[in-house]
């Protein structure tokens, strides 16, 4: 089959990825084998490739947002041609504290679809068969692939932050997984409150109904109850807390970041403030989101790239060329 691989020992002056022929993955017990029918390209993608995380494999197919029909491995409630998605979590072990305790997403020796493990940047991909999600019917797989890392991490931040309806909620940063939330936070009767760079994305937050939009060193009008933020930034994250009220709740939407500037504590973080992080997702958090997805018929924007320009696909989400969400269809 065709596939985009990373190599870990890659020269840094050259593309992310190569694009060659691999050997198809053989089916084994408790897995599925999909066709991939599109990916989307996260941001974690550009982490893994940048090295920015560490690298775990010398040779890596990335992409975790996947949408693929069953091929291989059928079972009666995954019968051949279905379609499914897969997320970033793509196994747990099931037996540690965190998955006994209903909280998989921090799993002592979790999978990671496209990290640990082979992932969609390819024509085939093959996941475990209880790690996929059977996908609406009325969400076509291009549009649908964003949402399975972009949309439920981003909807899990929502609940790490408490957000509650008719809340003021800020959103430091308005890439793919920005566009999605607010959607939902518009449909639960929230103010939201956009800050970022790029007068495309100020715009794309306008655009969506957000209530006010500012540049990257401006500050919200008003305190927020609640803040997400999605730049990988720590200097974004205090200044989310800044705009925030006593008790409000600042959620770290991001798997790496740079280092936190010192803060003035009396003035930022006491009064029963709160920084907490983003974590992974449950599969319960994917049911959940993409039953509301359906419901509110949330459909991203999209840039389609072929599978050959998987490299292209990248430098966009690097360069953040794009407004709305990069998809690879092979």
């Amino acid at each position: 089959m065709k596939a985009a691989t990373f190599t870990s020992t890659r020269d840094k002056s050259g593309p992310f990825l190569e694009i060659r022929d691999v050997a198809r993955p053989e089916l084994k017990p408790g897995y599925v084998l999909l066709r991939v029918l599109a990916c989307g390209v996260c941001r974690t993608d550009l982490h893994i490739v940048e090295g920015d995380l560490p690298p775990i494999r010398p040779l890596l197919v990335p992409g975790h947002q996947i949408v693929g029909e069953v091929a291989e491995g059928m079972t009666p409630s995954l019968p051949q041609g279905m379609r499914v998605g897969v997320s970033w979590m793509g196994g747990v072990d099931g037996d540690c504290w965190y998955c006994r305790h209903e909280m998989e997403n921090l799993c002592d020796k979790p999978t990671f679809t496209g990290y640990t493990v082979d992932g969609g940047y390819a024509e085939f991909v093959l996941v475990r068969s209880d790690f996929v999600v059977p996908l609406p019917a009325g969400l076509d797989s291009v549009h649908v692939a964003p949402l399975l890392c972009a949309g439920i991490i981003g909807f899990r931040s929502l609940r790490v932050a408490g957000v509650e309806h008719g809340e003021r909620v800020g959103l430091f940063g308005f890439g793919s997984s920005a566009s999605l939330a607010i959607t939902i936070l518009r449909s639960w009767g929230c103010e939201v409150y956009v800050v970022t760079r790029g007068q495309a994305h100020r715009d794309m937050a306008a655009s969506l109904g957000a209530t006010w939009v500012g540049k990257e060193d401006e500050s919200p009008p008003v305190y927020l109850d609640r803040a997400i933020t999605f730049a990988p930034s720590g200097k974004v994250v205090v200044s989310a807390l800044a705009a925030l009220r006593k008790g409000g709740v600042v959620a770290i939407n991001a798997i790496h970041l740079d280092s936190m500037p010192t803060f003035d504590y009396d003035k930022l973080l006491w009064g029963e403030r709160q920084i907490r992080s983003v974590a992974n997702m449950t599969r319960q958090d994917a049911r959940d989101f993409l039953e509301i997805a359906h419901d509110l018929s949330i459909q991203p924007q999209v840039k389609v790239f072929s599978l050959e320009d998987a490299n292209k696909a990248l430098l966009a989400v690097k360069q953040e060329s794009e407004n709305g969400s990069a998809v690879i269809v092979p």
